[in-house]
């Protein structure tokens, strides 16, 4: 007689203890599609005209600051001695961190077979691109004389001036560009298979002539699959280096400085774990509005979010750990300069940034302990806002609390920014919506082919796989 596994007669978990499926009441790969492709080819909400308007203003006030201060000139910006980095720089590392979580979703933890990714890791990607461009523009004017920033770029000229090679500011400038560049590739070469999908749904010459030439002659055949999978992987492998690479290169402008504040090693892992926090706090404030507004409850499900909430609470308590740490080397280390960089920071005239810093990224997290909070979609939401708020002011109160106060009182300042220095980062966000809504319009903001993968229907060997799944249309 034949032995029986006693797994057989296993009692079932508890349903505490039971996933929830990442596509909900067992949808088919045909309702996939017209679900997210549905949101292109149908009318544009009316919701998102007023959106769209509203963020192309900002965009355009934005631009109008910008020609302001090429015009002018720097000086219409806060910046005094001794702050002579503040707010821009501020801005430039806050959207840099922004764009992290994308390719971390995207390469990281598909290299880590984690399946909960598909729903979210489209737009997180588009994301990743636009908090890039965003970034991109402040480095730009801060140089002042902009129509010299060709400069940085190792051309030659008839002057023998080279960039500094040994300057960490370059560095940036080659980082930026290389993770721009591959995430590019990487969000473009997920996109070939949807775009295919709504080639063969186009009801009209333009938009099938469109989508059929950036589909690259997709058809699905299962060569194609094969070569498009190997390609996804070795992306997938080049990218996550860059995860890590990127933001330790930013923590590098400040790090390798003499400057007490800076001039330390926790600046890399630190700015990484901080990045991860922001990213993923942008990709909730971002994607639970428009699981909403477009019904996407049964794709962007509670798991989903949960799984995001608990990402920002490891990332967070990382942050705060970092925070205890700088403090602690600093009276550890019995460098007079920099213990008193420390206490000025939180005793100091920008005490109230570092505690406002302090509230939003280490204690707001500890909510995510509790699973009524990460199921919450609204109490998500508020912490994924305060979150950003809390990383924005953790990126000022390292550059400007280190520099307002130098080595001789009386070179000691105070920063207060001005309506350009205003005007600029809040268009920034004008730049950044403004973007993602034309993606969300025109694109599909879900990877269609991903989700119908990790469905039951598509297991030969699950209950409901083959022909009983429904039809990849």
């Amino acid at each position: 007689m034949a032995r029986i596994s006693p797994q057989v007669f296993a009692p079932p978990p508890p349903p505490e203890l039971e996933r929830q499926p990442l596509v909900l009441n067992g949808r088919s790969f045909a309702w996939i599609s017209d679900k997210v492709a549905g949101i292109i080819e149908g009318p544009t909400p009316r919701w998102w005209w007023g959106a769209f308007v509203v963020s192309a203003l900002l965009m355009l006030m934005c631009f109008g600051f910008v020609g302001y201060l090429i015009s002018t000139g720097i000086g219409v910006w806060g910046l005094n001695r001794p702050v002579g980095w503040a707010w821009d720089i501020t801005n430039f590392v806050f959207w840099i961190g922004i764009g992290h979580a994308g390719t971390l979703i995207s390469a990281i933890l598909f290299l880590l077979r984690q399946k909960w990714r598909t729903s979210i890791n489209r737009a997180a990607e588009a994301m990743t691109l636009f908090a890039v461009a965003c970034a991109g523009i402040f480095p730009l004017i801060h140089v002042g004389r902009i129509w010299f920033a060709w400069w940085l770029f190792p051309l030659p000229n008839a002057n023998a001036i080279w960039p500094q090679f040994r300057s960490p500011l370059l560095w940036d400038v080659f980082a930026v560009s290389t993770y721009g560049t591959v995430s590019l590739m990487f969000w473009y070469l997920g996109l070939i298979p949807d775009l295919a999908t709504l080639r063969d749904r186009a009801r009209t010459p333009l938009r099938k002539f469109l989508y059929g030439l950036f589909a690259l002659g997709w058809i699905g055949s299962n060569r194609q699959w094969s070569h498009y999978e190997k390609a996804y992987l070795l992306l997938a492998g080049l990218s996550t280096p860059l995860v890590l690479s990127v933001h330790s290169i930013v923590s590098f402008d400040f790090a390798v400085s003499q400057l007490p504040g800076w001039h330390t090693t926790i600046f890399p892992p630190y700015f990484v774990a901080g990045a991860i926090f922001s990213g993923f706090g942008m990709v909730l404030t971002l994607m639970i509005p428009i699981r909403v507004l477009f019904h996407l409850e049964e794709v962007i499900t509670v798991r989903h979010v949960e799984l995001m909430g608990k990402v920002v609470l490891a990332t967070g308590s990382m942050v705060g750990y970092a925070y205890a740490m700088e403090f602690f080397i600093a009276w550890y280390g019995g460098n007079p300069y920099e213990r008193f960089a420390f206490l000025n920071r939180a005793f100091g005239p920008y005490g109230w940034a570092y505690w406002t810093m302090v509230t939003c990224n280490v204690i707001s997290p500890q909510l995510f302990w509790f699973k009524k909070i990460r199921t919450n979609m609204v109490a998500v939401f508020i912490l994924s806002i305060v979150v950003n708020i809390g990383m924005w002011f953790e990126r000022f109160v390292i550059i400007v609390t280190s520099l307002h106060r130098d080595f001789l009182p009386s070179s000691w300042g105070y920063f207060r920014p001005t309506m350009v220095d205003v005007g600029i980062f809040v268009g920034s966000f004008g730049l950044f919506l403004t973007l993602f809504l034309l993606f969300i319009r025109f694109l599909p903001m879900l990877a269609i082919a991903e989700i119908k993968s990790i469905t039951p229907q598509a297991d030969p060997h699950h209950t409901l796989g083959g022909a009983q799944g429904g039809h990849a249309s």
